[in-house]
C-alpha cells in the first residue's frame, strides 16, 4: 500500500510562516468539512473506522501523532505526522487508527464530504467483508 503524503508550501518572512490549503490545488478534492482533534489523553487511540466514499487529508498543525492505515490487504503502522507542512492523504475504504498523540497535538482533518454516519464502517470484520466483496 502506497502512503501518500502531501507537502505544503510554506510562505514566510520575518513575521512568521503561513500555509494555505486549497481544494483541487494542494488538497485533491472539494473541501466540505474541516475538524480538529486536540487534548487527546495519553494512551488513547482514535479512529477505528473506514469510510465508504469519503476522502481526507490529515495535518498535525501542532505536535505529533501516529497513524495506522489498512486497505484490507496490507497494514502500515507508525506513520508519523509531526509537521504542519505535511499532510497525509487517506482515500476511501482505508481503515485508520490514530495514536501516540503528543500533549500539544492538534490534528486537523479536511474531508471531501459532510458528516454522514452511513458512510462509516466501524467494525473491522465488516470492513474486511466489504473489501473482499469489492476487490
Amino acid at each position: 500500500m502506497e502512503i501518500k503524503f502531501i507537502e505544503f508550501e510554506i510562505k514566510g518572512d520575518n513575521r512568521g510562516n503561513l500555509i494555505a490549503l486549497e481544494e483541487f490545488r494542494n488538497i485533491p478534492f472539494e473541501i466540505k468539512r474541516v475538524y480538529y482533534i486536540f487534548v487527546t489523553k495519553k494512551g488513547v487511540r482514535r479512529g477505528f473506522h473506514a469510510h465508504k466514499n469519503l476522502q481526507q487529508v490529515a495535518v498535525c498543525v501542532s505536535g505529533s501523532c501516529k497513524f495506522l492505515l489498512d486497505n484490507g490487504k496490507e497494514r502500515v503502522e507508525d506513520i508519523v505526522l509531526d509537521s504542519p507542512s505535511k499532510g497525509l492523504f487517506i482515500d476511501k475504504m482505508i481503515w485508520r487508527e490514530m495514536y501516540d498523540f503528543s500533549e500539544d497535538c492538534i490534528l486537523l482533518v479536511l474531508a471531501s464530504d459532510y458528516y454522514d454516519e452511513r458512510d462509516y464502517i466501524r467494525d473491522y470484520s465488516k470492513f474486511l467483508g466489504v473489501i473482499n466483496e469489492r476487490y
